[in-house]
């Protein structure tokens, strides 16, 4: 009997070992964490422009589609900002047409009048010839004409002498009557000769000025057409010029033409719609609410693709990798079960990513194990009915050895 007993106690204890063994060997492939909960993408929902509500046409908690209507905001601002845009990029374009028709204008009457200043430049420079070649002239007959005078004046007084000579020898008879008649004569004569020379020495003299004025005029009219050749010359800098302001009116078009596409973006975004597919969850804005560019109105949460955010010890990290099968119990279902798998590990322990992460470089040091969150994608198929919502508590176990 005792013998018997012996060997049952014997049969017990290995039976429970070997249930120990089973037991370890399957719990040492599974790491499981309570430190977990439901993830989802939160979109926030700003409006990019300001302005009055007219419409909010949801509710909280209502499932909207990707770009449904959400709110519509006053648009009659917008409008006028549009028609005042379009207005002024049709003045633009009609500046624009202008200055590129002016650029072969001004190169062709730049071109023209260089032609013409050189033209001017070579006549100023005649005239002005002309004009010494005068002065010239008239000097050289104002000293013909003093010559003459001269010699008419040096004749007068030889005649007036012969006169004055020959009057007592008419009175004594010694000398015929038709002599002193004849040098009479011939000192009237060379009178009139010396009053004819001496007017035109004053001829002459006036001729001179004349000359002289035409010379002055024929100056004056050379340094304006080589002043005008110097601006007709710029023309190479008047046609840069032109075609400056054209690429100029050019860029103001563009200009204008981003600032219609602007006005319309903003028309567009006076009414906000929804970018994904989601539940509408903390709505903050009401009818009649003036609301200004970025301020949040509401968020759409997808529950269509969900994902489990866990933080398993740094200890249990081992054997975790990328691809391996997780259980996930939820807490909120009476624990129903959900399959995934594991997506990627954290870079960082969530620690680091708090507001004030530990400095460890301090005279107190207490060792704590670090968390690091882990992704666990669903399978698909698994929550037709979208229960799982974001912050829900799991308890995911991964599978590490299979």
């Amino acid at each position: 009997m005792t013998i018997q007993r012996v060997r049952i106690l014997i049969g017990v204890v290995v039976l429970v070992a070997i249930g120990v063994g089973v037991w370890w060997w399957i719990a040492a492939g599974r790491e499981s964490t309570d430190d977990a909960q439901v993830d989802a993408h939160i979109t926030p929902i700003a409006s990019r422009v300001g302005g009055t509500v007219l419409h909010v046409l949801v509710e909280p908690n209502q499932e909207v589609e990707a770009g449904a209507v959400l709110v519509e905001i006053d648009k009659r601002d917008y409008e006028v900002a549009l028609e005042r845009a379009r207005a002024e990029l049709a003045d633009a374009e009609a500046v624009a047409v202008a200055a590129k028709a002016s650029v072969p204008i001004t190169s062709t009457t730049a071109s023209s009048n260089v032609t013409t200043a050189r033209g001017g430049v070579e006549q100023a420079d005649a005239s002005y010839l002309e004009a010494q070649q005068a002065v010239e002239v008239a000097r050289t007959r104002l000293s013909t004409a003093q010559a003459r005078e001269r010699e008419a004046a040096a004749n007068a007084t030889k005649a007036s002498r012969d006169v004055e000579r020959l009057n007592p020898l008419l009175a004594k008879d010694e000398i015929a009557q038709q002599q002193f008649d004849a040098a009479v004569a011939a000192a009237a004569a060379n009178k009139a000769a010396t009053e004819s020379a001496q007017a035109q020495v004053k001829e002459a003299e006036l001729g001179i000025r004349v000359a002289e004025s035409r010379l002055a005029q024929a100056g004056v009219g050379r340094q304006q057409a080589s002043a005008g050749l110097k601006t007709a010359q710029t023309a190479p800098e008047q046609v840069t010029a032109s075609r400056a302001r054209a690429d100029a009116a050019d860029a103001k078009v563009r200009q204008n033409k981003a600032m219609v596409k602007q006005a319309e973006l903003n028309l567009e975004y006076a009414t906000v719609r929804a970018p994904v597919k989601g539940i509408v969850s903390r709505k903050s804005v009401e009818t009649g609410q003036v609301i200004q560019p970025g301020q949040p109105l509401m968020t759409i949460i997808p529950l269509d693709r969900v994902w489990v955010t866990a933080n398993f010890k740094e200890t249990q990290l081992a054997s975790m990798r990328p691809g391996q099968r997780v259980k996930i119990e939820v807490d909120a279902y009476d624990g129903r079960e959900f399959s995934g798998k594991v997506e990627s590990l954290a870079a960082a322990t969530g620690s680091r990513f708090s507001l004030l992460p530990p400095d460890n470089a301090t005279g107190n040091y207490v060792k704590v194990v670090q968390r690091v969150p882990v992704r666990i994608l669903l399978d698909e198929g698994q929550d037709p009915e979208q229960l799982l919502r974001p912050g829900m508590s799991v308890v995911p176990t991964v599978y590490t050895r299979e």
